[in-house]
């Protein structure tokens, strides 16, 4: 008994199948398109090169000085550090009693600030939205816009001489007959202080985002839910509430990842030694560290800390707003 075989023509034995080349067709595809595109639409391309370029200056370059963290940095010596001393600068500042204190007062003001100003600016859009009269509609909007055109400087200055020993506050408390309130002296007072000039200059700004997404609503679901019997409050529950969600949420993740960065220059004007205890933060604490006590290294090693946590809880919160409402940035 014979048996035939076959044998298959020469060349063609143990070939592996091919299937990279459809690959390579898509990424060749891809790149042909965004030419095509980027020789169509180069003169709106050209607009992002000066964002990008202050990004990168400004942004991701300095990223590299955190290597100092790690070596010792003498100013008038070599740009990244004399030698290696690893961790040391890290076992200091945890080791540090007085940088557990300003991380609490970070927490604290970072908490109230994320509390108040998040939640008010969407109040105050919601109450513009019901306005009928254009006229008192523009005329409180240009009012809520008015101080975040007003430069921190100028913040800080009215607070304190509103609030001062002398100022017009204390005077009405005095014809009113209580005793003059060191609102600027007492620590007690700085965290009502600061989160109530941060509502006053950033509440009517914030609207305009969510005064923005209002108007992308389909009135054909207002309309809808008049005919199923809804009032204001139950069209403003179902209908305007999950209509802004997406920019509620965008919002709330960016704030959230500046949580640890509370601003640096209203805490700068406003603090004084007599506050310390609950004024000063992270930031105003690296910069004294850093630039009034020369310890850059120190500063530095800080300020990586403060950048890691931002980065975790903007992680977390993208994440957890994508597994629970199914909206996040990337």
């Amino acid at each position: 008994m014979s048996t035939s075989t076959t044998s298959a023509p020469p060349g063609t034995q143990d070939q592996p199948p091919a299937r990279a080349a459809p690959r390579r067709g898509k990424r060749a595809n891809a790149r042909t398109g965004w030419r095509r595109a980027l020789r169509r639409d180069w003169q709106l391309y050209s607009l992002a090169i000066l964002p990008l370029l202050f990004f990168l200056v400004f942004r991701y370059l300095p990223m590299i000085g955190n290597i100092i963290a790690f070596r010792r940095f003498e100013p008038g010596g070599s740009l990244f550090g004399e030698e290696w001393v690893g961790l040391r600068y890290v076992r200091m500042f945890l080791n540090d009693p007085t940088f557990w204190q300003v991380f609490r007062n970070t927490l604290w003001l970072g908490g109230l600030t994320l509390v108040f100003c998040f939640p008010i600016p969407i109040v105050l859009a919601l109450l513009l939205n019901e306005v009928r009269r254009r006229s008192l509609k523009r005329f409180v909007q240009s009012v809520s816009y008015l101080p975040h055109f007003l430069s921190v400087v100028i913040v800080a200055g009215i607070t304190l001489q509103m609030l001062a020993s002398d100022g017009p506050v204390n005077h009405v408390l005095g014809l009113l007959g209580h005793d003059p309130v060191r609102f600027v002296q007492e620590p007690e007072w700085f965290r009502a202080l600061y989160v109530g000039s941060e509502v006053w200059q950033t509440a009517g700004w914030g609207t305009i985002l969510y005064l923005a997404a209002l108007t992308t609503i389909d009135e054909d679901l207002y309309e809808a839910a008049r005919i199923d019997g809804a009032n204001r409050w139950q069209q403003i529950w179902h209908v305007t509430l999950p209509g802004i969600r997406p920019t509620m949420i965008t919002l709330l993740i960016l704030n959230v990842g500046t949580f640890m960065a509370v601003g640096f220059e209203k805490v700068l004007l406003l603090y004084n030694p007599l506050t310390y205890p609950t004024a000063d933060v992270i930031s105003t604490y690296v910069y004294r560290s850093g630039v009034e006590s020369n310890s850059f290294s120190y500063a530095a090693a800080i300020g990586l800390f403060e950048a890691i946590i931002g980065l975790v809880l903007i992680t977390s919160a993208n994440q957890l707003s994508r597994r629970t409402v199914g909206t996040s940035l990337w």
